[in-house]
Order: structure tokens, then sequence, then C-alpha cells
């Protein structure tokens, strides 16, 4: 870095700053975790386990927030400093670039979680992944986006709960549904909702030709007392029946899975995760309240049909292509955003096609 560059940096690390800053009210924030917070020590606090749990939750998140839109502060008061004993005569050059470099990232960081204000941005997630047509291969490329979004949960600080898995005969999953748990994950893994095809040398053919490949990812919130959604008894088919693990592995040996059939919609939802047939019941229940919750906005939207997983399985339809040959590339057809760097993608780095489509999505609205 010259000199004469330092000014210009300084400034536009400024209007960063103000940008940011005029998102959310810091001290508004601050007053809501202390009243929270000041809600956890009352004696009758926990006499609502649920309610009690709730409010947890949003304290924990909201205080994250404010820490992080505290320390990017704090950073933008340091590098004040340095601005100013770099402008006295002081050589610190290299603390002042660096200084900005890491403040320009932490700003594209809020930004992009200050846009997370929708109306179930911050609950939980649901996600499921189902193969498109294709047998093993499909299945062996759900089960690798299927560790991609372990892995992206284990990378950004949230927590993974597998409830249903399905093993494929030969290799992969015939389905699987988990819950990706943390501040803001159905806001930001809302952008993942839709089928992804890979291009690939199958690894499950002699001939070594060339594969292209599809699956589904269904993403729904994890509804909670906030969101109300109607399940009537007599429109519900449940099923119970005997669990078995990943793999295939006997989980147990009592009847505790559990199956339960929208009949209006045909809507299915199978949780087998807990030892207990009553968990997994009401597991299960949340799940489809989650998907009929999401299917009653997509109809008001006139968009129902992306949100039925078993109709996009097919050329056209994708929202990101994975090529791991003839070239190596992951691409989101919704967003243009790319790289070339494939094992990076699939060792759980989405959150650059996460970011480009929250960004992207403002620019439409």
């Amino acid at each position: 870095m010259q000199i004469n560059e330092v000014k210009p940096i300084f400034l536009e690390v400024s209007r960063l700053v103000e940008d940011i800053t005029s998102m959310v009210s810091i001290d508004a924030l601050k007053h809501e975790v202390d009243h929270l917070d000041r809600q956890t020590y009352d004696q009758d606090f926990w006499s609502d386990v649920a309610k009690a749990n709730k409010t947890i939750k949003r304290l924990k998140g909201l205080k994250q927030r404010y820490d992080r839109l505290a320390d990017f502060v704090s950073l933008f008061e340091d590098i004040e400093v340095l601005y100013e004993f770099i402008q006295s005569g002081e050589s610190m050059l290299d603390e002042f670039e660096d200084q900005t470099v890491t403040l320009k990232k932490q700003a594209e960081e809020l930004r992009i979680e200050l846009l997370l204000n929708g109306e179930n941005d911050g609950l939980d997630a649901i996600l499921e992944i189902h193969p498109g047509a294709g047998g093993t291969e499909s299945q062996d490329w759900a089960s690798m986006l299927y560790r991609m979004y372990m892995r992206f949960a284990e990378s950004n600080g949230f927590t993974f709960e597998l409830l249903d898995y399905l093993a494929g005969e030969e290799a992969g999953i015939k389905r699987v549904t988990f819950a990706i748990r943390g501040t803001n994950s159905f806001g930001y893994l809302k952008a993942e909702h839709g089928v992804h095809r890979l291009v690939r040398i199958s690894p499950f053919d002699s001939g070594g030709r060339r594969h292209t490949s599809f699956a589904s990812v269904t993403v729904i919130p994890e509804i909670d007392d906030s969101v109300e959604v109607e399940l009537l008894e007599n429109e519900l088919k449940i099923d119970t029946y005997r669990s078995s693990g990943a793999g295939g592995q006997s989980v147990n040996t009592t009847d505790s899975a559990v199956r339960v059939t929208h009949i209006p919609t045909g809507t299915v939802v199978t949780v087998q995760n807990e030892r207990s047939q009553i968990k997994n019941r009401e597991t299960a229940l949340n799940i489809l309240k989650g998907k009929l919750y999401m299917m009653e906005l997509a109809k008001k939207q006139e968009e129902l049909s992306s949100y039925r997983s078993d109709q996009a399985n097919a050329f056209g339809s994708q929202i990101r292509s994975y090529v791991m040959h003839p070239y190596s590339m992951v691409k989101d057809h919704r967003t243009n955003e790319e790289t070339g760097n494939v094992q990076k993608v699939m060792d759980g780095d989405v959150m650059p096609f996460i970011q480009a489509y929250l960004k992207h999505q403002v620019q439409e609205d």
C-alpha cells in the first residue's frame, strides 16, 4: 500500500461503517438484549420450559448480532486511530491495510446478516434430500450433498441433527431428512432449495463414461409456536414401524419410527432418529406443519410447484451445477456465482453462493 492510497481507503471504510450502522440501531439492539437477559433471572422464568427455551434462543441470536456489530464498530475506531497516526507521519501502512481488509470482509458478512429480516429467517431449518432418476449414481450424489451440508453446519457454528435416513441398496441414499439449527439457519439455507446437478465420470460405470445426476434439496423452516398451522386428525395417516439407521444398522427393536401422511396434499414426513415414538411423532408433525406452511405461502405467490421436490429432478430445472469433468466448476444459475474449486464447495464452503443469492434477492425486490 502506498501513502496516497490511505485517504481514499479510509473514506471507503467510513462509508461502509455508516451504511451498516444505518441498517440497525445498536442502542435498541442492546436494550432488547438487556431486557431479555433480565427475564432469564425471573424466578418464574422456567415455569414454562418451551417459552423459556424460545426466549433463550432469541437472546442468544440477538446477543451474537450485537457483539458482532460492537466488534465491527470497535475495529473501525482502531482504524481511525491508525489513520491519525499515519497522517502525523507514523509508518503503520501494513497494519492499516490489514485492518481495513478485515473490516471490509466483516461489513459484507454483516450486510448479509442484517438482510435476514424475513418472517421465517430466524427459524431453524429442516432439509430433505431426494435423488433424482438414475439409481445408484444419483443416490451417491444425494449422499455427497448430505455430507456437504453436514460440513457446512460444522464450519459455520450450526448444530446438526439427523432425523431420517434411508440408504441405497449399493451406495448413497434414497432419502435423508435432517435439521440444521442456529441463528438465522433457515434464512441462510433457503438459498439451497431446489435441484442440484452433478456432472462427472461415474465411479459406478465400468466404461468410465460421463454421467449427469440430479438431486433435490427441500428446505423448510422448523415451525415454532409463533406460526399457526392447523392439522386436522381426520386428514392425517400415521404409521409406525421399526427404525433402521444409516447403512441399515438397527437403531432399536421397537416400532418407534413414524410416517405421517397429509391426505389432502399427499405430503409425507418420516422421522426415526429417536427411540421414543412419541418424540418422533411430535417431530414429524412439526416438519409437516413447516411443509404445509411453505406450500401455502408458495400457493399465494403462484409458485407451489417450486416446493414440490418430486417434480424438479430434470434437465433445465437446476439451481446449481457441480461439474467435475471435463472441467472443474460450481456455478449457481440464479446469480452466476461460480468457483473452480469444486472440492472446497463439497467440503461445506457454500456460504459464498448463499450470500450471492441473498444479495440477488434484494436487488430483485
